[in-house]
């Protein structure tokens, strides 16, 4: 008996200390949606961005597994739309938030790409379903046009947030997973 509640001791120790970082990452998270919104790139181009929220959801995929990267993400997709963005700028987020999730799961899962190599996939794809739903939105495929300046920056944005998502990684504790 001594040993079974001592297990379940453990486990419920666990499971607290998951929920604790997971909700640390999504304040962060939240926190680098709002610094994004006050502090434009100064480059006047729309819809370019660093995609500094993305720092803390591949880490989350690292560390914590898909459920609470895919957690962490939504709710600080629904928060940050209705605190800054609204409701249109929540339905673009989501798109590419979603989809980038995915692809960058299915990334890190072969096991082939780095995180800076997953992270580089996650900025071209999440600006990639922004667009799609922009076609969507306004019923015309033109914008798709635009996608090459979208795939430079998210190149770009993904190459810096993997270098500093990989440098942050290595120095978190172990047992966060």
């Amino acid at each position: 008996m001594s040993s079974q509640a001592d297990t379940r001791g453990r486990r419920t120790s666990r499971n607290t200390r998951r929920l604790a970082f997971g909700a640390m990452f999504t304040a962060l998270a939240l926190i680098f949606s709002y610094v994004e919104f006050l502090i434009p790139l100064p480059v006047p181009v729309p819809g370019i961005k660093l995609g500094l929220a993305n720092l803390v959801i591949i880490i989350a995929i690292y560390r914590m597994g898909f459920k609470y990267a895919f957690t962490i993400n939504c709710v600080r997709i629904v928060a940050s739309g209705l605190l800054f963005s609204g409701v249109f700028g929540m339905l673009y987020s989501f798109a590419g938030g979603i989809l980038s999730l995915l692809v960058m799961y299915g990334l890190y899962r072969t096991k082939l790409f780095s995180m800076v190599g997953v992270s580089m996939a996650g900025g071209v794809i999440h600006n990639l379903g922004q667009l799609i739903t922009a076609c969507l939105m306004v019923s015309s495929i033109r914008l798709m046009s635009y996608f090459a300046v979208l795939l430079f920056s998210g190149l770009i944005s993904g190459i810096l947030i993997g270098i500093l998502a990989y440098h942050i990684e290595k120095r978190l504790p172990s047992d966060i997973r």
